[in-house]
């Protein structure tokens, strides 16, 4: 394995999204990352339509460098092999309550007594430390508990979902963080430990540092809500062919924009010369903008956009991002062959690095894939390997 976690072991015990993309994130840097499944396989393997069983879109893209081992945790001897891969592992990546974990015999205390030097990081939906600790969370939920679908809500429509698995992938990124610092903090110190990040705290942050406005203040300046990101006209603006995307929003970028339609006048109006001003009118300006931008067609706003150096995009579709020529040019969005599942459409790796390159070594394992190999590694003999195996306390992919 190549990039800057080459050598680092890591036992994923998690499942779904958020779990399998920080262990992913981890992988793609170049740690090994040991999967650990139920005999049936990741719940997300049955999430969509594939070319073979357990082998789903959504499982394909949360799980690549990765080596699969399935285990009847239910069993003594799956445990005892659950013990070896702790003795083995630098991070012990979970998203389990608590409760759950003491079962197991994975608590922090239970895994350091086995491997001192061991990070132990979990997402759990609420810090441990409230009321809220024991109760169950999903991205919808925390979605909810937050507040992102009243936020999002358009004026006397009902509320509704983010339409992606936005708290489970800012999560699972914050994860993947947590134990690259917690890794370096090992470095320094030689000494491991637990690490916790809450869905529910880590989405208030992400989410309320916006809106929480005048309320930041004590006693309030002014209400809760960021009027620009609130306002229901903040949206795509359609144009004579299409829709785009564009952001005006420094003193320079309105300027020239008033300039490049024929309004140079407005620039100098003090309700849109400065932030402040265009923010207390944000709701005229963006009723002016949709009116603009209706009169030409999105290729035309594009060339006149760019060359104002304005921020703008082409509202992207899942049929245009096939041939995005900015991701073919990258071969960001590749197509690549599946040891099983034959050609596939995978993303590669967004950060770029000039020494420790990391690479995609591995596609989405089947399950218990790499079982044998990895009882091997940690000792077992050929005919241990046969006993688990025979006594299902293992699983090894057929």
């Amino acid at each position: 394995m190549a990039g800057p976690l080459a050598g680092i072991r890591v036992l994923d015990l998690t499942m779904n999204i958020l779990g399998p993309l920080a262990a992913q994130i981890l992988g793609d840097m170049g740690a090994d990352v040991w999967k650990v499944e139920p005999p049936e396989g990741d719940t997300l393997r049955g999430i969509g339509k594939g070319r073979n069983p357990r082998m789903g879109p959504l499982f394909m893209h949360l799980n690549r460098n990765k080596r699969s081992i399935a285990l009847d945790l239910k069993s003594a001897a799956a445990k005892e092999v659950l013990a070896r891969l702790v003795g083995r592992a630098d991070v012990l990546l979970h998203n389990m309550r608590p409760q759950a974990l003491d079962r197991l015999g994975l608590s922090y205390a239970d895994a350091a007594r086995i491997n001192p030097r061991i990070v132990h990081c979990g997402a759990f939906g609420f810090g441990q430390g409230g009321p809220y600790a024991a109760r169950p969370a999903y991205d919808d939920l925390i979605q909810g508990a937050v507040g992102l679908p009243i936020l999002q809500a358009e004026p006397g429509r009902e509320p509704r979902y983010v339409a992606s698995a936005v708290v489970d992938r800012a999560i699972g990124m914050a994860l993947a963080s947590a134990v690259g610092m917690a890794l370096f903090a090992r470095e320094r110190t030689g000494r491991g430990q637990a690490v916790e990040v809450p869905m529910y705290e880590s989405m208030v942050q992400l989410v309320w540092s916006d809106h929480l406005f005048g309320e930041t203040f004590v006693p309030p300046t002014g209400s809760a809500g960021y009027p620009r990101m609130l306002d229901p006209e903040r949206r795509p603006y359609r144009t004579t062919d299409g829709y785009i995307s564009v952001l005006i929003y420094t003193d320079r970028h309105w300027a020239r924009f008033f300039e490049a339609i024929g309004e140079p006048e407005m620039a100098r109006d003090p309700r849109y010369a400065t932030i402040t001003g265009r923010t207390e009118h944000i709701g005229w300006l963006y009723a002016f903008l949709a009116r603009t931008f209706v009169s030409r067609t999105t290729d035309e706003w594009m060339e006149l956009l760019t060359q104002a150096d304005i921020p703008a995009a082409p509202l992207l579709t899942a049929a245009s991002l096939l041939t995005d020529a900015h991701l073919q040019a990258t071969g960001f969005l590749r197509q690549v062959e599946h040891p099983t599942e034959g050609t596939i459409r995978a993303f590669g790796i967004p950060s770029n690095w000039s020494d420790t390159a990391p690479e995609i070594v591995r596609q989405a394992p089947r399950v218990g894939e790499h079982t044998v190999e990895v009882l091997r590694e940690l000792e077992y003999s050929a005919a241990e390997v046969d006993g688990l195996l025979s006594s299902q306390a293992a699983v090894a992919a057929r």
